[in-house]
């Protein structure tokens, strides 16, 4: 499933991407989301989710597969198993900044996202939606 956000942020794009690249200060922004060990470039936590009317939690690790400074563009894979083993996710998160003008940065992020079992079958439709208001949560 492909799902497409973005956001603008209040701030100079360097500012913008210095904060977008810190993973330990830009993980806690994400609702549900626990940075709890980072070990070899390797990101270890947990995402809890309500996806309609189930909540799931995924255990997994993220890693930074491209991080560009001149293009402000950086790839994130992830996976993560749900915590009752109903099911797991699968995500390429592309994010890229453009500059609005001086002080406001656009952000916009690209998200390729697999998941599979019971989370897969309840959750799909209200999956856009969840993505929307985790993503405006997250830009708050």
């Amino acid at each position: 499933m492909d799902l497409s956000n973005s956001f603008e942020v209040a701030r100079p794009i360097d500012e913008a991407w210095a904060a977008l690249t810190d993973v330990a200060r830009v993980a806690p922004c994400l609702p549900g989301a626990h940075l709890q060990e980072v070990e070899d470039g390797e990101y270890r936590g947990v995402v809890k989710v309500r996806l309609g009317r189930i909540t799931t939690e995924f255990a997994g690790a993220a890693t930074i597969t491209e991080q560009n400074a001149t293009d402000y563009k950086i790839v994130v894979n992830g996976q993560g198993l749900d915590a009752r083993g109903e099911g797991n996710a699968e995500a390429v998160v592309t994010a890229k900044l453009e500059p609005i003008n001086d002080t406001t940065t656009r952000v916009l992020v690209d998200t390729d996202l697999t998941l599979s079992g019971r989370v897969a079958q309840l959750g799909r439709g209200v999956i856009p939606d969840v993505s929307t208001n985790l993503m405006d949560q997250f830009a708050e």
